[in-house]
């Protein structure tokens, strides 16, 4: 990472050349994208990537006093960010304030700053033009709302990175929903074995590492596999036993999962051995719904939602085709919806493609009330992938009998 001067004579211009990164860097980081959620294993070059991305937003967006902000957990992490940024960049075209951790760009007047997210409250007021948030799984999710909050009149992109820690952390939730398709948002991860085939890391070491540290710390530093927090009804071994490619088979049922206000509508459908042969995720007004449900489903046995405002829409389907059957949810209903889809997911009885579905089944809930046991999604994250692949599972265990046809 490296400047150029400014030449002595016409506009001043900024010649920045930017590290070297391998593809799963650039994507991460250099994208279009508002919001980009990076889980980085440690090692990976998430650290030199940012720095390189956030100095980048400074030289190109960069006027007099505008603020670009790196933010870390505490001070200390942010110095480390701070020191590579002055030794990376030539000291003549560079003003380094230490005692307020910041980095001004001569040619521009940028101003690179460097905080700690302990305090939340100290982090509003300021207009900032772009951030990055480092170890964002061990930060309070109230300095990601305060550096939020700096970036509403700019409109100011951020980068959101960090190593996976566990799976109730906000971070870890965040990048659930990015990975489901929240717009403007985007999703990368990067572990170590990417960093081994760029060259970066040492295979030995990560194999040393391997040996050294128990397992699941190793999986969560290393490949950005998240530990267990407990409470998750089907069991996290379970369903990764059960990823499998789309079956090329006929679907033999659908579940219906309808979206309620920002959630989405999925349609899942099962073949006759319980593969994932259909998957549709989609959000559209009622009418054109109705119309792609009929398409996608046709006359095959679907069982939808029909709790609130899905009522209505489960009775104009059932005017058009007697294999669409409605399913209204309660919490009896669920808890025996749930139930069933563990047993199944548990016996290797129903099987579904990597991806959203995966990720929804891994951060899924249990708790025991008073009134019995509460199955849901954590706040703020969608459910819709596995409410419709319980439904399928329910609706083939349930199907009505089909006729047998005799040959005479």
């Amino acid at each position: 990472m490296s400047l150029q001067p400014a030449p002595t004579k016409g506009p001043r211009k900024i010649t920045f050349r930017r590290p070297k990164l391998y593809p799963k860097q650039t994507e991460a980081f250099f994208n279009a994208n508002r919001y980009s959620w990076i889980e980085g294993s440690t090692k990976s070059g998430k650290t030199v990537s940012c720095i390189a991305w956030l100095v980048e937003q400074a030289i190109t967006k960069g006027k007099e006093g505008r603020e670009f902000w790196w933010v870390a957990p505490v001070l200390g992490t942010s110095k480390i960010a701070f020191n590579r940024v002055k030794r990376g960049l030539p000291a003549s075209m560079i003003s380094v304030n230490l005692s307020d951790l910041t980095i001004t760009i001569k040619a521009n007047g940028a101003v690179l700053r460097f905080k700690s997210g302990e305090k939340p409250d100290s982090l509003y007021g300021e207009d900032v033009w772009a951030a990055v948030l480092d170890e964002a799984s061990r930060m309070r999710v109230e300095a990601f709302y305060a550096v939020r909050s700096t970036l509403t009149a700019t409109r100011g992109p951020i980068r959101i990175i960090g190593n996976v820690k566990g799976r109730k952390n906000w971070f870890f939730l965040g990048c659930r929903k990015a990975e489901g398709g929240e717009p403007n948002h985007s999703y990368h991860k990067i572990i170590a074995t990417d960093a081994v085939a760029a060259g970066v890391l040492a295979a030995e070491e990560l194999e040393d590492a391997r040996r050294a540290l128990p397992d699941a710390v190793f999986r969560e530093l290393y490949l950005c596999e998240p530990s267990d927090d407990g409470g998750n009804p089907f069991g996290l071994q379970f369903i990764r036993q059960n990823i499998a490619p789309l079956s090329n088979k006929a679907p033999v049922v659908f579940g219906d999962d309808l979206a309620k206000s920002v959630d989405w509508t999925v349609l899942h459908g099962l073949d006759e051995d319980g593969v994932t042969c259909s998957h549709t995720r989609f959000q559209l007004p009622w009418e054109n719904t109705i119309d792609h449900i009929k398409l996608i489903c046709g006359s095959t046995y679907t069982l939808l939602d029909s709790t609130g405002v899905g009522d209505p829409i489960v009775e104009r389907l059932q005017k058009t085709g007697s294999n669409f059957e409605g399913f209204k949810f309660s919490a009896p209903s669920k808890q025996m919806l749930m139930e069933g889809l563990s047993v199944a997911i548990q016996r290797g009885e129903v099987q579904y493609p990597d991806g959203v579905i995966v990720s929804e089944l891994e951060s899924f809930e249990y708790e025991y009330t008073r009134t019995g046991v509460r199955y849901s999604a954590p706040e703020g994250s969608h459910d819709d992938c596995v409410m419709a692949l319980a439904l399928a599972v329910h609706a083939k265990n349930t199907r009505p009998a089909q006729p047998q046809v005799i040959a005479l």
